[in-house]
Parts: C-alpha cells; sequence; structure tokens
C-alpha cells in the first residue's frame, strides 16, 4: 500500500497537533521519538482513534515528500468511520435483518474499495474493518470503490474479536469464509448475518474463525483453488441478497 496516496499529508508538530485538535479526520500519524511534544500527538491522536506507527526520518522524507516534518507526519483519511453501533442501527431503521460485511486484515485498498463498492450496490448496512494489518479508507480505496465510500458506513474497531462478541449479543451470526467450510449454497443466510473476509495471502486468522458460528465456502471446479477476496465476497454477497428476496 502506498501511503502517500491516503490523503491530505500535514508534516510539522504544530500543524499536526492542530489537526487533530481541530477534529479534523486523521487516518494514520507516523512519528519518529516520544519526548515532549511527540508525546503530545501520540495521546491525542490515540484519543482522536487515529492509528499511531513509529517511522524513521527516511519513511517521514518520503511522506512529506522532502519537507520540513520534525519528527511527525499525519496522514488525512478520505472519510469519516463510524461506530457499529452506527451499522447496527441502519437496520433497525430500514426494519430488515443485519447484513454487515467484516473484512480482515484485507491490506489491499483495491481489494478494500471492491468489496465496499459491491457492499452498497448489495444492500448491505455497513462494513467493518480492524485499525492494525488494513487497508483504510484511502484516496485508492474511494476511487475503487467508485464512490461507495461515501455511502457505506465503515467502522474501524481495535478489537475485531471482541467485535465479533458484541454482534452476537445483537443476535448477528457470523459466517467465516473458508474452504473448509460447508457450501453457500447450502447454507440459509436469510437471517442477521455477517460475513468475515480473510486476507488475500492467509484467509482469516485463527482467533477470528474460533468466533465464528459458521464457516462457509465457494464450490472450486477449476484447477485454481481460490478467488480474489474481493471477488469471492462479491459472490457470497449476492447469494444472501438472492435468498433473501426469495424470502
Amino acid at each position: 500500500m502506498n501511503d502517500s496516496s491516503a490523503g491530505d499529508v500535514i508534516c510539522g508538530r504544530n500543524p499536526v497537533i492542530e489537526a487533530l485538535k481541530s477534529g479534523a479526520p486523521i487516518d494514520t500519524v507516523y512519528i519518529d521519538g516520544n519526548g515532549g511534544s511527540l508525546g503530545l500527538i501520540r495521546r491525542l491522536a490515540k484519543e482522536k482513534g487515529a492509528v499511531v506507527k513509529d517511522a524513521q526520518d527516511k519513511k517521514l522524507t518520503q511522506l512529506s515528500g522532502g519537507a520540513s516534518h520534525q519528527g511527525v507526519v499525519a496522514i488525512g483519511a478520505c472519510g469519516e468511520y463510524v461506530s457499529v453501533e452506527d451499522i447496527l442501527a441502519v437496520s433497525q431503521k430500514k426494519g430488515t435483518a443485519p447484513f454487515i460485511i467484516i473484512c480482515d486484515e484485507i491490506e489491499d485498498p483495491h481489494n478494500l474499495g471492491a468489496i465496499i463498492r459491491t457492499a452498497e450496490t448489495s444492500g448491505a448496512d455497513g462494513v467493518i474493518i480492524p485499525k492494525r494489518r488494513s487497508a483504510s479508507l484511502n484516496a485508492t480505496v474511494f476511487k475503487t470503490s467508485a464512490g461507495a465510500a461515501s455511502y457505506v458506513p465503515v467502522a474501524r474497531v481495535s478489537n475485531l474479536a471482541s467485535c465479533l462478541d458484541m454482534l452476537k449479543k445483537n443476535g448477528v451470526w457470523i459466517y467465516g469464509t473458508d474452504a473448509s467450510g460447508s457450501s453457500i449454497y447450502d447454507t440459509d443466510l436469510t437471517g442477521a448475518a455477517a460475513f468475515v473476509i480473510g486476507s488475500e495471502g492467509f484467509g482469516i486468522s485463527p482467533l477470528i474463525q474460533k468466533k465464528c458460528d459458521f464457516m462457509v465456502k465457494l464450490p472450486m471446479f477449476g484447477r485454481i483453488n481460490s478467488l480474489n477476496a474481493s471477488v469471492a465476497a462479491g459472490i457470497f454477497m449476492y447469494e444472501a441478497v438472492r435468498q433473501r428476496s426469495a424470502k
């Protein structure tokens, strides 16, 4: 992922502090050091829900385009995140069973953008991503989503496992997508459902797999036994749409 494509780049201690204090949407803050005002920036960034990453001077210089950075560069988000409660409120308002997409460490922004695009067209209530090891709402995601990221609520959570527990308490069944599961076409998807889409290279993490109520798969008939994450996500979503429409 090219971090410099993520949105507005803010360089320097005072500009970053003021941006955080003003409530500007900040996605990630890269910092080299801990003392003085850098410690304040770390605290403010965490309070605002931004991801904080340690970075060396070479990385900061790359992100800032050679401008003076004083040990800190902030990357603005191209959209605001919502809470998981906000996503659950969408289905409550529509009077329908929750229909949620969860991305477990989808790091390619093109895949995340494509998933958000299909989530919008399929009528999903929202998308949930983890704060770490995930693409974020950057410019590439917005472009790939063809504008859908402006309409689909996206929640970014610190602990995905805890998020799944919270969804279960709200009556949502968790469907993990993995080759070890049952065929998606033999599975009832008409109720409250959240689909977990695993990372491009490793699939769903073991901890998240344990949290899933069901594991489902797409039948494979060719010599290639896997699909691109966003393509697979689209097929899962539209099978849910088909079943819900026929209900």
